[in-house]
């Protein structure tokens, strides 16, 4: 802990009604980025998330905007926990925070999803591409999320921002993301579509029913913005290029037998749902390997961290040692479709 539970506890009891028993503090591993804790009382269960309490890149770690989203999709069909409290001092953990309901359910952090009948597999993998397209058709503006992001020209704005983060996190040269940083500006697609971005949107951050393949929360908005549906799907798609041992991917797995959609039908569901054809509206080549390089510079922040001794989780180094790996599938992309 870097901050004292008992000054949280006496800040709890006094801004939410009704806590019961002793607070019971459990840090919950596997995140990279914003320090997590499960916060239980006798008749409460609750989860805290906090910035890191070091050095920050600028716009990282946004908790606040964590809070104001899922506060904010309460209004919509999309399911998001209930958010209690949002505290912007740091007076009480040592950094901004806010707090919310915990959900009851199950995270799966591996796409082959394994111990699972085939029927189970393939229903979760179409629940996620449903809630994946039901997010993409949420009024942003109509919930009072109209200046969470700019309308349009998101893939500009994105490629100046990881970009400057590849410059500022960088712990080695990397010619693959040079040929990245050159070819994506001169491969733009058309940028004016806009809806809610999620910006992680994977297995890892859904939480399913306890028993059910129904997705009863959407987890982890940090990198959320107004944005181009297309980079979530992409990435959402990102499992099915990379290899097992490359963060859990399902390149080279039969899935078939496991009963996992392939892309092309699992994007046809999403397409389906979202209300486009799929034909001119659909994911590209520039849409996969922005998303492999957002996903590299991503990795090398989780690098820089470790080296510096302020990862949120103790596989950080590991971790970090993918973005080379994510960068070389993008070129390998680039090169295929030529």
């Amino acid at each position: 802990m870097d901050f004292e539970p008992d000054r949280l506890e006496k800040f709890l009891k006094r801004e939410v009604d009704g806590l019961a028993g002793p607070m019971r503090l459990e840090r919950i591993g596997g995140g990279q980025s914003n320090p997590t804790f499960f916060v239980s009382f006798d008749n409460r269960a609750l989860v805290l998330r906090k910035q890191p309490g070091t050095r920050l890149l600028p716009s990282a770690h946004a908790v606040d905007r964590e809070y104001r989203v899922m506060k904010a999709l309460a209004a919509t069909d999309l399911p998001v926990p209930t958010m209690l409290l949002f505290h912007a001092e740091p007076d009480v953990v040592g950094t901004p925070f806010y707090m919310m309901e915990r959900l009851a359910g199950r995270v799966f952090p591996n796409y082959a999803l394994p111990g699972m009948a085939p029927a189970e597999r393939r229903a979760i993998y179409l629940a996620m591409a449903e809630t994946m397209a039901r997010l993409h058709q949420v009024d942003w503006a109509a919930i009072g999320l109209a200046d969470y992001g700019r309308a349009g020209s998101y893939f500009s704005r994105q490629l100046a921002r990881w970009t400057k983060q590849w410059q500022m996190s960088r712990t080695r040269d990397s010619a693959d993301i040079d040929r990245l940083m050159a070819w994506l500006p001169a491969h733009m697609p058309d940028e004016r579509e806009t809806t809610i971005c999620h910006g992680d949107f994977r297995l890892g951050n859904l939480m399913f029913h306890p028993t059910e393949p129904r997705v009863v929360g959407v987890l982890d908005w940090e990198l959320s913005t107004l944005g181009h549906p297309l980079a979530d799907v992409a990435f959402n798609c990102i499992a099915y290029h990379t290899c097992p041992a490359e963060y859990g991917g399902i390149r080279g797995e039969d899935l078939a037998a496991l009963g996992i959609p392939s892309e092309a039908e699992y994007l046809q569901h999403y397409y389906r749902h979202s209300g486009r054809s799929g034909n001119t509206d659909g994911v590209t080549t520039f849409h996969f390997a922005f998303a492999l390089f957002r996903l590299a510079v991503i990795f090398e922040g989780i690098a820089a961290r470790a080296l510096s001794g302020n990862a949120s989780s103790d596989n950080a180094a590991e971790v970090g040692e993918l973005g080379p790996i994510f960068a070389r599938r993008a070129v390998e992309m680039i090169d295929a479709a030529a």
